[in-house]
């Protein structure tokens, strides 16, 4: 069983850990953090710009996914889009890369969701996946986000995917 909490800054240290192949790396967040490898300095000072420069307050939520050890096994972001406080976005998902394939992701993204739809009250939730990146897209669709377009992009194309309130109450 898994809870979340807020990231903090010295959670930065195991998350670096988690992208320490390329691949993963520029599947997880690539360019938008610079070059790899990457380093615990950089993710931090990233969700600083990113909490600094948001142009409404309260709009970048990092959370770390904690095991029933209060060991951390997951992360994720969530960020409103477009001003749109009925609209969340998710983005950044990795799991501790020891663990992978036991079902965390999809645990820890179910109580995202539980916190966006309850909590904060959106509507709906979104989240893009590099085509090619098979195991995260079967996690999403697992959790029942459903694919909606393909936006072209590099190194790779992107899915879109989202999941409505009512979906996820199914």
């Amino acid at each position: 069983m898994l809870r979340l909490r807020q990231y903090k800054k010295a959670d930065a240290d195991g998350i670096a850990r988690w992208v320490r192949e390329q691949d993963t790396f520029l599947k997880w967040g690539g360019t938008l953090f610079g070059d790899y490898p990457i380093d615990a300095g950089v993710i931090a000072a990233t969700y600083d710009e990113k909490n600094g420069l948001c142009e409404e307050a309260d709009n970048f939520y990092p959370w770390i996914a904690m095991d029933e050890d209060d060991r951390p096994v997951g992360h994720f972001i969530m960020r409103y889009t477009n001003g749109d406080h009925k609209l969340l976005r998710f983005g950044w998902v990795v799991v501790d890369d020891t663990i992978r394939g036991k079902g965390y992701g999809a645990e820890m993204l179910r109580l995202g969701l539980q916190y966006a739809f309850d909590i904060l009250k959106v509507e709906k939730v979104t989240l893009g996946v590099y085509e090619g990146n098979d195991s995260a897209h079967a996690c999403y669709k697992k959790v029942g986000f459903h694919d909606t377009h393909i936006v072209e992009k590099e190194p790779w194309n992107v899915i879109e995917m989202e999941i409505t309130k009512e979906e996820a109450r199914r």
